[in-house]
């Protein structure tokens, strides 16, 4: 493989500059909102199929990761101009172009838990309590639409099934987050 050291060193020196300097202009914002005048954190999710995950906030940082699938939440943790710094469910961080991002809201149920085990599932309910019946048993990793949280119970929907999960047990709302 070869490495142009030339860009490699341009990149990193550029990276270092960034962090040396601190917050760029503007970047520079309150605890509860961003410079759109949105809550900072916010969850969201990636409308595109493909989105470039970037070291900095511009075309011009290299790209640290790739995302193939429209629909995973991610959160807004800082705004720069039309640029987002975005977390996954991983805890991968970097910065995508807002253009890229939906305000529909997606969860993960229990990315903690994937890989423990052939028997572990997040219940959805009929209803938004621990005693209703169980409508459908998801994996740890799937991804759902969320159309509303309680604080407690968030309403969902993955395959045509439409139910309740517990907000403790998915990765896309804070708990007791509630939102219609």
């Amino acid at each position: 493989m070869s490495v142009n050291l030339s860009r490699v060193s341009l990149l990193s020196g550029a990276l270092a500059l960034f962090l040396i300097a601190g917050t760029p202009p503007g970047l520079a914002q309150s605890t509860t909102k961003g410079s759109s005048g949105l809550p900072l954190p916010r969850f969201v999710s990636l409308k595109a199929e493909k989105v470039n995950l970037r070291i900095g906030p511009s075309t011009d940082y290299a790209v640290s990761w790739r995302y193939l699938k429209s629909g995973l939440p991610v959160e807004i943790i800082r705004e720069y101009e039309n640029w987002r710094q975005i977390r996954d469910a991983d805890g991968t961080e970097g910065w995508v172009s807002q253009t890229l991002l939906s305000g529909q809201r997606t969860a993960v149920a229990a990315p903690w838990m994937r890989g423990k085990g052939s028997n572990v599932y997040v219940m959805m309910r009929r209803d938004s309590m621990s005693s209703a019946a169980v409508i459908a048993k998801l994996e740890p990793g799937v991804v759902v639409k969320v159309e509303e949280c309680n604080g407690n119970w968030c309403k969902a929907e993955t395959q045509g099934v439409t139910g309740w999960v517990s907000q403790e047990e998915i990765w896309g709302a804070y708990p007791g987050e509630a939102f219609k």
